[in-house]
């Protein structure tokens, strides 16, 4: 039987700049998802080998997405891609109908928890025609587990099939409005018009503590709308994850 394992140092370490904890009992162990079929055919998981429950108590940081509004323009960006040396920047995504920004890090437990899925799901659009492409801006000072060296072993690691860029200044986070990891910002275009934000919500109910199986319900049907024309429902439950780690005030 595999047994998958979640070092105590990344679950830790993404809980020592919030002020505002709840505790919780973390489940080690990995859950059978129940799928459903979307209106796409998206089918994110196939069952997962249940392990042995052990439970951990740890002081969780919980950061909810901010309100934006729908319609909101991508801000422009101009950032490397440490696995490849590349400069990304947000017109290199024009020709696609829709793109998927995500602010993701390696250590925060909310985000380990998706991350096997989020790849799924981005395989998954990326062929149907969604450009995608992840963000890291936390602080090295403070989490040098985030640095350009690891997220290239990350990337590689968990194939990942979009890029993953690393914001060191942050100044892309402050323009996106972002606050936590993961967080999700889906923009859809119209032939020559800038992509103009129609999601910004949560991946789906599944958190690393409550038992819910992880399904990306929310964002694929989001997904599923922006791809088929069709308008995405205003009603939607903001991403919940670790805080992004802010350089230090000097």
């Amino acid at each position: 039987m595999a047994v998958a394992t979640i070092s105590l140092y990344s679950v830790c370490s993404c809980l020592l700049r919030s002020p505002r904890t709840l505790t919780k009992a973390v489940s080690l162990s990995q859950f059978t998802p129940q799928c459903s079929s979307f209106k796409l055919g998206f089918n994110p998981l196939q069952p997962r080998s249940t392990l042995p429950a052990r439970k951990l108590v740890v002081r969780a940081a919980r950061t909810e997405s901010r309100g934006l509004s729908l319609g909101f323009r991508a801000p422009n960006f101009e950032i490397p891609e440490p696995l490849t040396g590349k400069v990304w920047k947000l017109e290199d995504f024009e020709s696609h109908p829709a793109l998927l920004v995500m602010f993701i890090c390696n250590h925060c437990p909310f985000v380990i928890h998706l991350k096997k899925d989020i790849v799924k799901l981005a395989n998954f659009y990326m062929k149907k025609g969604l450009a995608v492409v992840a963000i890291s801006s936390n602080s090295v000072i403070t989490h040098p587990q985030d640095g350009p060296e690891f997220m290239s072993e990350e990337a590689k690691l968990f194939k990942y099939p979009f890029p993953y860029l690393y914001d060191e200044s942050q100044d892309v986070a402050r323009d996106f409005g972002a606050v936590c990891t993961p967080e999700f910002f889906l923009f859809k275009k119209d032939g020559r018009r800038p992509f103009e934000l129609v999601y910004h919500g949560q991946f789906d109910d599944s958190r690393p503590s409550n038992n819910v199986p992880v399904t990306g319900r929310d964002l694929s049907l989001a997904i599923d709308c922006a791809l088929s024309c069709q308008p995405v429902s205003s009603a939607q439950k903001p991403s919940i994850g670790c805080s992004i780690k802010w350089h230090p005030e000097r």
